[in-house]
């Protein structure tokens, strides 16, 4: 099983850091791991993406054509990527910034109102978070207790508390996230 996902939105939306705790968290459940980030010409504001690859083999190439899974945080982020997405993908989308539906029939679609809830956690800044347990749940390509580990590697020379709010904010996530 090799599975690859596009994250994608404005710089400052964590779009790098949420697929840094995929692959780390990936890595902690024993799979093999590539993580490609792509910036826009300015760091905060312009649109940055990246790649996370998964597999319990082998991976080839950091570079995916037609990934499983998208996760868009903006408009022109699904625009650009729901197109390349496989049939039968699938597409997560913060629908506190995205109004539209993708026009595709052929995927299924997460819609998560990731900033709203954030707000009600108390911190906006962690909409990524809210964003990662949608995706955790959705997919089952990583675990929770993974992905608290690599919330604690990810923060260790930092603050406690902040892990303690990210993992607040990916389990949020999970729970606004129902099964199709």
């Amino acid at each position: 099983m090799i599975k690859s996902i596009v994250i994608a939105g404005f710089g400052g939306q964590g779009v790098m850091l949420m697929g840094k705790i995929i692959a780390e968290a990936a890595m902690f459940d024993g799979l093999n791991v590539t993580w490609l980030p792509s910036y826009g010409p300015e760091m905060r504001g312009g649109t940055a993406n990246c790649t996370v690859i998964i597999g319990d083999e082998p991976i080839g190439s950091p570079v995916v054509d037609s990934p499983d899974v998208v996760i868009a945080m903006n408009i022109p982020s699904m625009i650009k990527f729901e197109e390349i997405l496989k049939k039968d993908g699938m597409i997560l989308l913060n629908s506190s910034v995205i109004d539209r539906a993708p026009s595709r029939k052929d995927i299924k679609v997460y819609k998560i109102d990731a900033n709203k809830i954030a707000d009600t956690i108390g911190n906006a800044k962690v909409l990524n978070m809210v964003t990662l347990g949608a995706f955790a749940k959705a997919t089952g390509f990583i675990k929770i207790e993974a992905i608290g580990k690599a919330l604690e590697e990810t923060f260790a020379n930092r603050n406690k508390k902040l892990v303690d709010l990210n993992l607040q904010a990916v389990e949020n996530g999970m729970k606004f996230v129902t099964d199709r």
